[in-house]
């Protein structure tokens, strides 16, 4: 087996390995959360950037967020503006409705 099927093999299994450990993560409250961070250089002050974030993360304390934006204020020179958070379950229990009418065919 050549080391490329190997690599891909092994890209696959890793592939997996974050799927489940993302469902197991929603089973129990992360959510898909994004944030839009706006801010400036010091170099160019008068000018707005942005800068979108996203990853699963626990509302409303978001953790994960709270952590980059303390990274960010320790290692980077980029002065936050603002930030805006948005966050929605991924999946949701199944609603259950009554049937209406049955039809049988046979």
């Amino acid at each position: 087996m050549g080391n490329s099927t190997k690599t891909a093999r092994a890209n696959e299994r890793e592939r997996d390995r974050m799927a489940d450990n993302d469902l197991q993560q929603q089973r129990i409250g992360y959510r898909l959360t994004t944030a839009e961070i706006l801010y400036r250089m010091p170099d160019h002050p008068g000018l707005l950037q942005s800068f979108v974030w996203q990853q699963l993360d626990r509302a409303p304390d978001f953790p994960g967020l709270t952590r980059f934006l303390d990274y960010w204020r320790r290692n980077l020179d980029a002065e936050l503006h603002s930030v805006r958070v948005g966050s929605a379950e991924l999946f949701r229990a199944p609603e259950i409705r009554t049937a209406r009418a049955e039809f049988r065919l046979h």
